[in-house]
């Protein structure tokens, strides 16, 4: 079996076994949020969390959208660094189609 084959078998024997990462986009609801200053902590507390590619935070809403690598961090990661922060958050529910 020449290199080539060798690297290619051992590829198809690992794909099955490897899990694949996916982008996920969450919005957090971010209520404790009083003054326009308080999104710029929120999003550098998000934007510090290892596979947070983005984050936006909507003062007005009171809500960060945060996109990440579900495979280097998660949701209850992301409300604990807001937490950390100072600003307690969760998930926000949702929207309902009408």
């Amino acid at each position: 079996m020449n290199k080539s084959n060798f690297v290619l078998a051992c590829i198809a024997i690992a794909l099955p076994n490897m899990a694949v990462a996916a982008v996920q986009t969450v919005t957090l609801s971010v209520p404790t949020m009083d003054c326009p200053v308080c999104p710029i902590t929120v999003k550098k507390a998000l934007s510090k969390v290892d596979g947070v590619s983005k984050a936006e935070v909507d003062y007005d809403k009171r809500q960060a959208t945060v996109t990440f690598d579900d495979s280097r961090t998660d949701s209850s990661t992301l409300t604990k660094a807001t937490a950390n922060a100072g600003y307690p958050s969760s998930l926000a529910a949702p929207a309902t189609a009408r």
